[in-house]
């Protein structure tokens, strides 16, 4: 099996672009959660969201397009042969509110062939991209999508490019589950009462070691393993016994060749709400036991970026590697039992070599990559 590197990582959130911007502010347990002015959030149950600022839109075009371009500008040249992987939950879509409330037809890029020939042509990529839809852990799949093609030898580069905006139809629907907390999210604390959307665009090239020692790129991390589960209880609530959750982290470990005890830290999904949040310490529970390293989740400073989510904690999880410093949980000032003393609203000092990144989404899908520190 080949050895799986990730070697370049292109985010723009609401933290900023670039990953040097991203990580101090959440070091800093910096938040871009503000009230948002997008759109009239007056009937809606919460007025705020984590949105990227500066987002231009020419004339009928997508905000995702000025993402897309702020992404691009970060990466370097890309192989020749690099394969490309999209993770959306919802793509353009604010064409599509746009239209529907103008009364106009509807634009031909909200469908997923266009939407995907634009990023293609973007990155200069001649083959065909594949949207990974699978709620919101999209991007997590994508990740481990590419790794399976590299490591068993089907590709030597792989692109993946993941984004999701804060929109109305999005925001509306979630606020009509009651999904939606009326103060910025608190992961994993226990006055939680719900999550705060955010909205970004992160781009990760993975390649094979070959490939990056013939380009001369230094390795930011390795993809040791990944899983992937269905609990199928619901349409949008998890089990509560995370049992798809522990599947998933344990088909991980599996083809890590690690144990639980190895594993130096989690960036858990944490979306803040009750059961989110509840079900994934139960499934951790279930997998370290006593053994239960430091944990934490961004979407108290990020919001909850859909599809584009796991990306953008993975993208974080390499720095975490790098450095031996887990950043805070912003709004987690008093954890829940089953995490106290693992998580923290402050920096963690960690020790090890393998991080843990997990995403669970509506229909019962749940996803782990697992992390290894490049030496």
């Amino acid at each position: 099996m080949n050895r799986v590197v990730i070697s370049q990582i292109a985010p723009v959130t609401a933290l900023g672009d670039g990953l040097d911007p991203l990580w101090q502010g959440l070091l800093a347990g910096k938040s871009g959660i503000a009230p948002l002015t997008r759109f009239n959030c007056e009937n809606y149950i919460s007025h705020y969201g984590a949105c990227i600022d500066d987002l231009a839109v020419t004339s009928g075009g997508s905000l995702l397009d000025t993402i897309l371009k702020r992404v691009a500008l970060q990466l370097g040249d890309l192989p020749e042969d690099c394969r490309l992987l999209v993770a959306s939950t919802k793509g353009e879509i604010d064409l599509l509110t746009s239209a529907r409330r103008d009364g106009d037809d509807l634009p031909a890029t909200v469908l997923a062939a266009p939407f995907l020939d634009k990023i293609t042509r973007q990155f200069g990529i001649t083959s065909k991209a594949i949207n990974i839809n699978a709620a919101c852990a999209s991007s997590t799949i994508a990740v481990a999508r590419a790794a399976a093609l590299i490591a068993a030898g089907e590709a030597d580069a792989v692109l993946v490019y993941a984004a999701d905006l804060v929109s109305e139809f999005v925001f509306s629907g979630f606020s009509a589950l009651q999904a939606l907390s009326d103060q910025p999210c608190r992961p994993f604390d226990c006055q939680r009462n719900g999550l705060t959307l955010g909205e970004a665009g992160v781009a990760i090239l993975l390649l094979s070691e070959t490939a990056a020692q013939q380009r001369n790129e230094t390795p930011l991390a390795y993809v040791s393993g990944w899983g992937m589960a269905n609990d199928a209880h619901h349409v949008t609530a998890p089990a509560r016994d995370g049992y798809g959750l522990i599947q998933a982290c344990h088909q991980a470990l599996s083809k890590s060749s690690i144990a639980p005890v190895d594993i130096a830290a989690i960036n858990a999904h944490g979306t803040g709400t009750l059961y989110n949040d509840a079900m994934e310490l139960t499934a951790f529970g279930s997998v370290f036991g006593e053994s239960l390293p430091p944990l934490h989740g961004v979407k108290g400073s990020l919001g909850h970026c859909l599809g584009a989510a796991g990306g953008i904690e993975i993208a974080i999880g390499c720095r975490t590697l790098q450095e031996q410093i887990l950043p805070p949980t912003v709004g987690c000032c008093d954890a829940e039992e089953a995490g106290q003393g693992k998580l923290q609203n402050v920096p963690q000092d960690i020790s090890g070599d393998y991080l843990l990144c997990t995403n669970s989404g509506f229909g019962g899908i749940n996803a782990a990559v697992i992390l290894q520190r490049s030496r």
